[in-house]
């Protein structure tokens, strides 16, 4: 059978990047990919008329031509950018409650903050005090990580090492006194799959930075015109793609990796494999067990996996402002709760009261669903354990069960949505762990507790010769994470000596 100089697995975010960019190196590629198109989460499905989006809210990363982010020169570089078409999102995100509480806050820092000040009167100097110190870490992160500093230290960048590993509550806690502000401020912890609580203060700020500095884009066509996009790129430099062709074994010899054997029974010889799947699927399931070093083992164990979700997706035969929605990306909250008991209920099988987050891309971009209709998808974070114990006789009518429940939830804040259903989809963890082959259907990858943040990942790489990894469960989560991670491992190849 042929050999390829590199094999990569999967083909996402990740996949996909690192396949490009290898290819457009002069390597020999062969991409395997389980499903009949491209993409993983960035990708779409049809139901009637409409082409859901299946998992992209906003966009990270972009910047303007003006002022360009790491993501739009990413994308430049691998010459894939000129056939894409974004659009900026000129909010980022409404918060709503069914007691009436409404609030927008814009793609501006100033905005953000005079917005609320003028609903938190009583809270206006702390909340001047918490976007500079989230400006202020931020640029130390930037400084330090991102650019490198090799005199990065303690004395240089004093807010990077106070508040790396602060719990965000502890922040909320120290500057604020209004609950419903500091559920207003942390509401992004449902886009991070971790409470205020659990979660790191890092992720939260850099969460606001790159907003509100690079904005957030949607994608005309939605993420499976961007996954169109690098795989056109790809073959058009020469790479091969196997689709409805899954992995089945990575073949380790003397600890390195030696090739791939197909679903198909092919044995395709390769001295390096990119693994755009979970650590633990590739070294349990692809891996011969007496070739996964027992420490590799062992530090998986000291993870957890992160929550999955209940998504809607709902077809309308209206236009949004017809529905009273007009921004692009809607916090629903039915309390100002930020405490654990949000794990208790991300734990639980039923929807009541959870933080859900409804996108409607159709405000930001008019074309996005056909004329006189508009689209929403509604998230709701829920681990995947409860699902698992569904019997299957049942899975259906506990599915539609909270999907009602949801649905309910959304009326609250739109009374009119249910008479203009057009379409519905429902996916739940079971959903996701089926198409994703994520374990639990784990959507972040490993939960991104301190333990587990950016400064402790293991990274792209194995402690098996040729194995690299590029996913979100090699570091962040979302989009730009993981189209920076695939290029990143691709990059660890490129470099290498005599190759």
């Amino acid at each position: 059978m042929e050999g390829y100089d590199v094999v990569v697995i999967g083909a996402g975010n990740g996949g996909l990047t690192a396949s490009a960019g290898l290819a457009q190196k002069g390597f020999n590629v062969l991409l395997l990919e389980r499903h009949n198109v491209p993409g993983g989460c960035a990708t779409s499905f049809c139901r009637g008329r409409f082409e859901f989006e299946v998992a992209l809210h906003q966009l990270s990363g972009m910047g303007t031509p003006e002022k360009p982010g790491p993501l739009r020169m990413m994308l430049d570089n691998l010459g894939v950018l000129d056939d894409l078409e974004f659009v900026e999102m000129d909010d980022l995100y409404h918060v709503a409650m069914p007691d009436g509480f409404r609030l927008t806050l814009k793609t501006s820092k100033d905005q953000v903050i005079s917005e609320l000040q003028e609903m938190f009167p009583h809270e206006k100097e702390s909340i001047e005090r918490f976007f500079d110190l989230v400006y202020s870490y931020a640029n130390q992160m930037l400084a330090a990580f991102y650019f490198k500093d090799p005199d990065a230290s303690r004395e240089k960048y004093p807010l990077l090492y106070s508040h790396a590993f602060k719990p965000a509550i502890d922040v909320l806690d120290e500057l604020f006194s209004d609950p419903l502000l500091k559920a207003v401020v942390s509401v992004y912890w449902g886009f991070l799959g971790l409470p205020p609580t659990r979660l790191s203060f890092a992720y939260l700020a850099m969460l606001f930075f790159v907003f509100i500095e690079f904005k957030p884009f949607h994608l005309k066509g939605g993420s499976q015109a961007l996954s169109n996009g690098l795989i056109n790129r790809f073959l058009s430099s020469g790479g091969t793609v196997r689709f409805n062709c899954g992995a089945k074994k990575i073949i380790v010899e003397d600890g390195a990796v030696k090739g791939v054997i197909t679903e198909d029974g092919d044995h395709i010889p390769a001295n390096h494999v990119i693994a755009n799947a979970s650590q633990v699927s590739t070294y349990v399931q692809l891996i011969d067990p007496e070739n996964v070093p027992n420490e590799t083992l062992r530090e998986m164990r000291g993870r957890t996996l992160s929550p999955s979700a209940f998504v809607m997706f709902v077809g309308f035969d209206c236009e949004a402002s017809q529905l009273g929605i007009t921004d692009s990306t809607t916090f629903l909250m039915a309390n100002t709760d930020i405490t654990d008991r949000n794990l208790n209920r991300m734990q639980r099988l039923d929807i009541d009261d959870e933080l859900m987050v409804l996108s409607c891309y159709d405000v930001a971009d008019p074309d996005f669903s056909p004329p006189g209709t508009c689209q929403a998808n509604i998230v709701t974070l829920k681990y995947g354990d409860p699902w698992l114990r569904v019997p299957p006789s049942d899975y259906h009518r506990v599915k539609y069960r909270c999907g009602e429940a949801m649905l309910r939830r959304v009326e609250d804040i739109f009374p009119d949505v249910r008479k203009h259903i057009e379409e519905l989809e429902v996916a739940t963890p079971l959903t996701h762990m089926r198409y994703l082959g994520h374990p639990n259907g784990a959507i972040y990858g490993f939960e991104q507790y301190t333990k587990d943040s950016l400064f402790f990942q293991p990274g792209r790489f194995s402690p098996i010769g040729g194995l690299y990894f590029a996913s979100g469960w090699t570091g962040d989560c979302g989009f730009q994470s993981t189209l920076e991670a695939g290029l990143s491992a691709a990059n660890s190849i490129i470099k290498k000596p005599n190759l």
